[in-house]
C-alpha cells in the first residue's frame, strides 16, 4: 500500500484545488484530483473549445481570466509554462502535477535535466532499467517533460518499480524533491525569453539536486563549466562523465569506459556523434549498480534514438534527410552538426528565444556546404554568416515549406540534408514535433 497516497486522499477529500493553466499536465491533474473527491476549478488566459470540452469531461469549472490574482484554494497547481511569480495566491500551497506525483511516488526516481540531451538521456535510462526488469513484475514509469503525465497512474506504481523523469527548468522552478539519481547533462543559455536571467535559469537547474541526501547520486558533465561547479554543493555521491578527459565515465580509444572498465566501442552505437556518447555515459552512470553491464551494452547496441533528434527519416535519390527539429538552441545544432563527418546542407531558424547565435558561426562554416535560413532568427543567422565570410551557398526564405523544398532540391547524390533550427518552433508551429512532422511531409511529397 502507498501510505503517502492514502494519507493524501484522506486529507484532501472534500477540499479545493485551483489549476492555473489548463494544458496537458493540469488536465491529467484534474482527473486525479476529482477522483480523490476534491472540488477543482481551472483558470486560463484563453479558453479554447477543446479546453472547454476537456473541462466538461472532467466535471470541473474552467474560467477565462487575464491575470491569476487572489487565487483561493487548498492547493494550487500551475502549468509548467506559467511563471510562479505571475500567480497571486491568497490561500493555498503552490505545486504542480509533476511535483504532486513525486511527493506521492513510492519508488526510486531517476531525474534528468539539462539544456541539451535530456530527452535522449532520460529515454536511455528507462530502456536500461526496462532491460534489467525484463521477466519480472517490476515496471518503469517514464514521464515529466516526456510522454504522458504520470499523476493519474500513481495508484499503479509499486515500491519495487522505477520512475524516470525528464524535467525542464520550467518544471524545476518550484520543485523541492530528492530524486535517488539526478542527472544534469549540461547547462548553456536557453529559454531566456521566459527566465528573467541566466542566473535564474541556472538556479532552476540546480533544484534537481539541492534537496538530495547523502544516499543519493548526482551525475554531472565534467566538460561543462556550469555543471562542474555543482560538484561543490552536492550532498551525496557525485559521478562525472567526460568525452575528453579521465572521469568516472569517459571515452578512450573510441570506446566508452565506466570506472576504468571498457563497456562498448562507440562504433557499435547506432546513434551518431560525441554528444550521444555523452548521453549514453550519463545514463550508464545513473543506473550503475542497478543495471548490469550486459543490459547497458544491449541498449547501447540497439537504441535508435528519439524521434526528431538527428533522426534519419528518408533517403531519396541518394540523399539522406535527417530530422533534428528538437534542436531548439544553438548548442543543440552545434552538437547535431558535429555528428556528421561530411559537410551537410542545413535548414536553420525559427522562433527567437533571445539566445546569442554567435556559437553557431564556426561550426556552420566548418560543417555545412549550404545554409537555408528561415523563421524569426533566420535573418540574424544569415547576416552573421555573411559577416563571418561564409563561403558556401546561403539564403533566407521566410516560408518554412519553401526553405525545406529549396534545400532538398539543391542536394546532389551523396549529400546530407538536416533540419536543425537552433531555435524554437513557436513562430509557426505548436511545438518542435509538429515542425519535424511537417519537414517529413514536405520531403515525402517533393519532386527532386
Amino acid at each position: 500500500m502507498n501510505e503517502k497516497l492514502e494519507k493524501f486522499k484522506k486529507t484532501m477529500r472534500g477540499k479545493s484545488a485551483a489549476l492555473i493553466g489548463f494544458g496537458v499536465s493540469n488536465r491529467a491533474a484534474a482527473r486525479f484530483l476529482g477522483a480523490v473527491g476534491m472540488t477543482v476549478t481551472a483558470y486560463d488566459n484563453k479558453v479554447s473549445n477543446e479546453a472547454a470540452a476537456a473541462a466538461r469531461d472532467a466535471g470541473i469549472d474552467l474560467i477565462e481570466c487575464e491575470k491569476f490574482e487572489n487565487v483561493d484554494a487548498d492547493i494550487v497547481l500551475r502549468s509548467p509554462g506559467v511563471r510562479p511569480d505571475s500567480i497571486g495566491i491568497s490561500r493555498g500551497e503552490l505545486t504542480s502535477e509533476v511535483e504532486l506525483f513525486v511527493s506521492l511516488c513510492p519508488c526510486p526516481i531517476y531525474a534528468v535535466t539539462g539544456s541539451d540531451g535530456k530527452t535522449t538521456t532520460t529515454t536511455l535510462i528507462s530502456k536500461m532499467l526496462e532491460a534489467e526488469f525484463s521477466g519480472t513484475d517490476r515496471r518503469v514509469w517514464l514521464g515529466g517533460n516526456i510522454g504522458t503525465p504520470l499523476l493519474p497512474e500513481i495508484e499503479n506504481v509499486d515500491p519495487s518499480d522505477a520512475c524516470v523523469l525528464e524535467l525542464s527548468s520550467f518544471q524545476l522552478m518550484t520543485m523541492t524533491f530528492s530524486p535517488y539519481a539526478a542527472v544534469v547533462t549540461n547547462v548553456s543559455p536557453n529559454h531566456l525569453n521566459w527566465h528573467t536571467s541566466m542566473d535564474e535559469y541556472v538556479a532552476a537547474k540546480r533544484r534537481i539536486f539541492e534537496n538530495q541526501t547523502i544516499d543519493c547520486r548526482l551525475v554531472l558533465n565534467a566538460e561543462n563549466a556550469i555543471t562542474s561547479s555543482f560538484v561543490a554543493d552536492a550532498r551525496g555521491e557525485v559521478l562525472c562523465f567526460s568525452s575528453k578527459n579521465p572521469a568516472d565515465a569517459t571515452i578512450s580509444d573510441d570506446a566508452i569506459y565506466i570506472g576504468g572498465r571498457r563497456i562498448i566501442p562507440t562504433s557499435e552505437m547506432i546513434i551518431p556523434g560525441v554528444h550521444n556518447a555523452e548521453n549514453m555515459m550519463a545514463a550508464m552512470l545513473a543506473v550503475s549498480g542497478a543495471v548490469s553491464v550486459d543490459n547497458m551494452q544491449k541498449v547501447a547496441r540497439t537504441f535508435r534514438g528519439v524521434p526528431h533528434r538527428a533522426e534519419l527519416v528518408l533517403e531519396k535519390n541518394g540523399v539522406k534527410f535527417y530530422n533534428s527539429s528538437i534542436d531548439t538552441s544553438p548548442t543543440r545544432t552545434v552538437a547535431a552538426l558535429s555528428a556528421f563527418r561530411q559537410k551537410v546542407i542545413v535548414v536553420i531558424g525559427g522562433y527567437d528565444k533571445h539566445i546569442p547565435p554567435e556559437p553557431l558561426t564556426e561550426p556552420l562554416k566548418e560543417k555545412t556546404k549550404k545554409i537555408f535560413c528561415t523563421g524569426d532568427t533566420g535573418k540574424t543567422i544569415l547576416e552573421m554568416m555573411k559577416n563571418a565570410g561564409y563561403s558556401g551557398e546561403i539564403s533566407y526564405t521566410a516560408d518554412f515549406d519553401e526553405a525545406v523544398t529549396r534545400a532538398a532540391r539543391s542536394a546532389e547524390q551523396g549529400d546530407i540534408v538536416i533540419l536543425s533550427p537552433a531555435a524554437a518552433s513557436f513562430d509557426r508551429f505548436k511545438n518542435f514535433e509538429e515542425r519535424g512532422e511537417r519537414f517529413v511531409k514536405i520531403l515525402k511529397n517533393i519532386n527532386m
